[in-house]
């Protein structure tokens, strides 16, 4: 089994993944990167909003260096992933995204697999591992234990918090809708601004992944998420045993590190909030030097540590 430490990795030393990869996997025609042997144990690697796979081009290589087959999939609605059907809603909310994650484990005939992610990413990984534990080895989460429901939605927050979720209320309207299709690229950078205010991007970075962004279906899975978040639209029925047994909050038992970035600018619970959700063995690590949101292209080392980590506890 691979083990060992993540030697010291410049973050963007890798840009790119080479040709990717398709599969038809349930609903879609999934786009995915893989680095490593083919017969290694498997990781997957999980992006969020509005991110895409780039945010693990060093991470990737690194866990591949150390004998892992390592996927990166493009979420529903994110760069060359296709709906397989013109008539599939384009549904945005959790458990559609975690069913994806098992019909494409299922289309690769993976049966189990440490799994990684941060923002959605990281929520899909927690549904999967609390719903499907015997199909998960190993977790690492970004932000801790991120399931929710659409009952835990309606409760108000601080106005502060509230604050942080702007743009889930211009998104809940058709002003919103408009707002970031017109200008889905700035406003996209926007929300990377403000969710790593010390992480000093460049536009090539940005743009690489603002690319994934252009796909027909980006911005109506986008706008379901957060509408569905709100209870403003109901989640297709055919996920409505998944939500319920979400809504009761599940808790994890499988091994996992979560990590959190000492400057993350975007909304997200403190660790002692979410600790007892996780009732195997289980770790916290607080990355500092001004990490943001997007943890595993800020502090790749960080985060494939954390992978390696989880995989031995």
């Amino acid at each position: 089994m691979p083990a060992g430490t993540i030697g010291a990795i410049t973050p963007g030393t890798n840009t790119s993944f080479g040709p990717l990869k398709h599969v038809k996997a349930g609903l879609l025609d999934v786009s995915y990167a893989e680095v490593g042997p083919a017969d290694g144990p498997v990781v997957i690697l999980l992006h969020g909003w509005p991110y895409d796979i780039h945010s693990y081009t060093d991470v990737a290589p690194a866990l591949a260096q150390k004998g892992y087959r390592v996927l990166i999939p493009y979420a529903r609605g994110y760069g060359d992933t296709r709906f397989l059907s013109a008539k599939t809603v384009r549904n945005g909310q959790p458990a559609a995204l975690a069913s994806d994650l098992i019909d494409f484990m299922d289309a690769l005939h993976i049966k189990q697999a440490v799994l990684g992610g941060y923002d959605w990413g990281a929520r899909t990984a927690d549904i999967v591992a609390a719903l499907w534990p015997e199909r998960v080895k190993a977790l690492v989460a970004v932000s801790g234990y991120l399931i929710g429901s659409q009952e835990a939605g309606k409760a108000p927050l601080p106005p502060a918090a509230e604050l942080q979720w702007w743009y889930q209320f211009y998104f809940a309207t058709e002003r919103g809708r408009l707002g970031y299709e017109k200008n889905t690229h700035d406003f996209a950078k926007l929300i990377w601004k403000l969710a790593s205010p010390k992480w000093d991007f460049d536009d090539a970075t940005y743009d690489r992944s603002a690319a994934a962004l252009q796909n027909p279906d980006h911005v109506p899975v986008s706008i379901f998420n957060y509408r569905w978040r709100l209870g403003l639209i109901k989640g297709e029925a055919k996920y409505d045993a998944l939500e319920k047994k979400l809504a009761a909050f599940p808790s994890i038992g499988v091994p996992t590190i979560t990590l959190e970035g000492d400057a993350n600018g975007a909304p997200h619970p403190p660790a002692e909030a979410y600790a007892k959700r996780f009732t195997g063995k289980y770790e916290y690590r607080l990355i500092s030097g001004g990490v943001g949101h997007n943890l595993p292209q800020e502090a790749p080392q960080a985060f494939a540590q954390a992978v390696i980590d989880a995989d031995h506890l």
